[in-house]
């Protein structure tokens, strides 16, 4: 058995207790937050060990992995103490708040061989991988764009907030919903090398954005769009898809459904004809044992636990992957903070003209310039 300890019991965390505890070949040895009342709970009815120090839980515990599932601005101290000790780490994303600190966890994970593992559940959904498989393959022809989108109602108020709406803590719409669309469309075409009119909106937030919209710039010079918002009730949950364009067809993917229409048949994708071909996610989804919020949540968690077994340091969705992620978000925020050129969006101011000239001293006067 492999012994796992769970660091955070917020609700990524009390989702992660769940899988890791009906987990076959996992022992969920010990659990760690600063709720009292949890950790009495939890004591009293599961008798797993409990702890309020993270550290004291790493060193006590006899762990071989750690699941992090605290509040983003911690992930960064928790991840180096847990690898500084040599064990596995499965982190939440967002990775880390500051691309620097994501560098020197890699770097860490790369010298102690560690397998290590980030919160995006995306890559596991079958639609989506149905996507990379087709992309990969070449049935698009030449990538020239793609778009990302995300919505949700998380922020629909000015008050109420929870810690993903202080940019010190979570860091906003930007690392909580953004990027995860980051993520695909790094995983599915690779991650764009600029990035230029980017948008940082607020709603209902004060501290952090709750919508974020910018152009994507590859390094073929493909394009992207970005579409991310967090206050839209008009959404039940969170909804993500990701369209790309190619010069023979297009894809659009999302939690539910695969579809691809294919201009002609691709070489290396016998199994797609032309025109429309649509896959659901049911039937690209392998069984899991243990079914929580969707199949997705529990196939990474069972990815980190044989990829322990194996050690497999190259993950589907490692540290370096998610690195990738936080470099972009990165980009967006340096470029929205950016200075604009000023005037270059809008016409040159005009002199009034007087109304009594009338309509023809008004052609005049602009036609004049």
């Amino acid at each position: 058995m492999i012994r796992i300890g769970l660091v955070g019991l917020g609700k990524m965390g009390i989702s992660h207790y769940a899988i890791l505890n009906a987990h076959p070949e996992v022992e969920l040895a010990a659990v760690c937050d600063s709720a009292q009342y949890v950790l009495g709970t939890l004591s009293k009815y599961t008798g797993v060990r409990t702890f309020s120090d993270y550290r004291r839980m790493i060193d006590e515990a006899a762990l071989d992995g750690v699941v992090v599932a605290t509040p983003s601005r911690t992930h960064a101290d928790i991840v180096r103490y847990a690898l500084d000790r040599n064990l596995d780490v499965f982190c939440e994303k967002p990775f880390v708040l500051d691309p620097r600190d994501g560098e020197q966890l890699v770097e860490l994970a790369r010298q102690r061989a560690r397998v290590t593992q980030v919160g995006y559940h995306y890559r596991f959904v079958g639609a989506f991988r149905e996507a990379k498989r087709l992309v990969s393959a070449g049935a698009l022809g030449r990538i020239h764009h793609v778009r990302a989108e995300a919505y949700g109602p998380v922020v629909l108020r000015p008050k109420g907030s929870t810690w993903r709406g202080a940019r010190a803590e979570g860091g906003g719409c930007l690392y909580d919903y953004a990027s995860h669309a980051i993520d695909l469309v790094n995983y599915l075409v690779g991650p764009p090398a600029a990035v230029s009119g980017t948008s940082l909106g607020k709603v209902f937030s004060r501290d952090v954005e709750d919508e974020v919209y910018s152009t994507l710039h590859f390094p073929d010079g493909a394009s992207g769009q970005l579409a991310v918002n967090w206050s839209d009730p008009s959404y039940r949950r969170m909804t993500t898809r990701v369209t790309v364009w190619g010069s023979n067809g297009r894809i659009n993917a999302d939690r539910q459904e695969c579809q691809i229409y294919l201009r002609e048949q691709a070489e290396g994708v016998p199994d797609v004809g032309t025109g429309w071909t649509v896959r659901y996610t049911t039937e690209l989804t392998e069984p899991v044992w243990f079914y929580l919020r969707g199949e997705e949540y529990s196939a990474q968690i069972d990815q980190f636990v044989q990829d322990m077994k194996l050690r497999q340091t190259e993950s589907l969705n490692s540290f370096a992957s998610a690195l990738a992620a936080d470099r972009v978000v990165e980009l967006l925020l340096r470029d929205a903070e950016s200075p604009r050129a000023s005037g270059s969006a809008a016409f040159p101011p005009q002199p009034s003209v007087p109304a009594r000239r009338g309509l023809l001293a008004s052609f005049k006067r602009v036609f004049s310039h």
